[in-house]
């Protein structure tokens, strides 16, 4: 009615701040320009993220993609309020996954989901994704921030990754002639990287320890910030080795969530197996501290965890040291970790012992 003032219901009053999200694009624009490459150069803002094949350079490319995401590690960064690393293990958990198909990063898009978007927080996850990116060499092109209050509690928040990348046709791994004899290299990992939090929480939980306890494995260190070490990307090294010594490299396998015995089949053709020395892995003292602090078996370790070995590398035997100097000159530190064997009972077999 006339001079009657009328009230209603808001979008905002309902718990999405609209001018919140457009703040945090607009912040976070630096950022992702810091991320262009060749065949990406274009602003955040758009509905859909551009990128050109050709201006990268690619002739006949079959082009790989991968989605994945944090996992429970997500939790550890909003109890210790740190959240400027889980970002990197977001984008480390997609192209590592596209770097063992032979293939080359090349875009990043990035799902956030909140309850409510706290300044401050969004922009430090998208600074970690930002530089992961970097490590990797691709262009973050776009991403989705959604404020859903009522699904997430407070200001919790969960991360999903997706990326694309390329490789000319004919050049994608696995090669098909994995055969017995060839070396197995392993590269380290930085620790945990961004499988098994569920079970590292549950041990935490039953030490008794609080996230801003010292360590007890990384003298110096916050146990929380010790936990949060971001994921190892190993696109650069791995790319530099591919191209320093073309087909050297038969296979790569990505040591997540499974750990060895669920990932490294997935590289090997039918009737090979890999035998796996557990003596030849620096395991970093984290493992060891989950292990006694949560009685876990080493069979248990070996499946939920890398225990030290991030990426494993199938070369062929009259190229492994060859390859093996090409990824120590791109920064990387090879292990001899074992061969190719013919398939037994199982397809992974271990000797040695892990030095937990």
């Amino acid at each position: 009615m006339t001079g009657e003032r009328q009230s209603g219901m808001t979008y905002a009053g309902a718990g999405v701040d609209i001018d919140a999200g457009n703040a945090l694009v607009e912040a976070i624009k630096p950022l992702v320009r810091a991320t262009r490459r060749p065949g990406a150069d274009a602003e955040i803002g758009g509905f859909g993220g551009l990128f050109d094949l050709k201006a990268a350079g690619f002739r006949d490319p079959i082009l790989v993609a991968a989605n994945d995401g944090v996992g429970t590690k997500v939790k550890i960064a909003i109890e210790t309020g740190r959240h400027d690393t889980i970002g990197i293990d977001l984008v480390a958990m997609c192209v590592n996954d596209i770097i063992v198909q032979g293939a080359e990063p090349l875009f990043f898009l990035d799902y956030y989901a909140t309850g409510k978007l706290v300044p401050g927080v969004g922009a430090d996850i998208v600074r970690g994704i930002a530089e992961g990116c970097r490590q990797a060499g691709c262009a973050l092109i776009g991403g989705e921030t959604a404020e859903m209050p009522g699904l997430y509690d407070g200001q919790d928040y969960d991360l999903a990754g997706f990326s694309v990348g390329a490789a000319e046709r004919g050049t994608l791994l696995p090669l098909p002639d994995i055969a017995p004899g060839d070396v197995v290299l392993g590269l380290p990992s930085s620790g945990v990287h961004s499988n098994g939090f569920s079970l590292v929480r549950r041990i935490v939980a039953a030490s008794g320890l609080a996230w801003d306890a010292p360590a007890p494995f990384a003298p110096g260190r916050s146990l929380g910030e010790a936990l949060l070490e971001p994921t190892r990307i190993y696109v650069r090294q791995l790319l530099a080795a591919l191209k320093a010594e073309p087909g050297a490299i038969k296979a790569l396998a990505h040591i997540t969530g499974g750990g060895f015995p669920d990932n490294l089949p997935r590289v090997l053709p039918d009737g090979i197996g890999i035998e796996i020395d557990l003596s030849a892995v620096v395991v970093p003292p984290v493992f060891g501290w989950l292990a006694r602090t949560g009685g876990v078996a080493v069979p248990e370790m070996l499946r939920t965890f890398n225990c030290g070995i991030g990426m494993v590398v199938v070369a062929a035997p009259d190229r492994a040291e060859a390859l093996a100097a090409a990824l120590a000159a791109a920064g990387e530190a090879p292990v001899r970790l074992g061969r190719i064997t013919p398939a037994g009972d199982t397809p992974v077999t271990f000797t040695g012992t892990l030095a937990l």
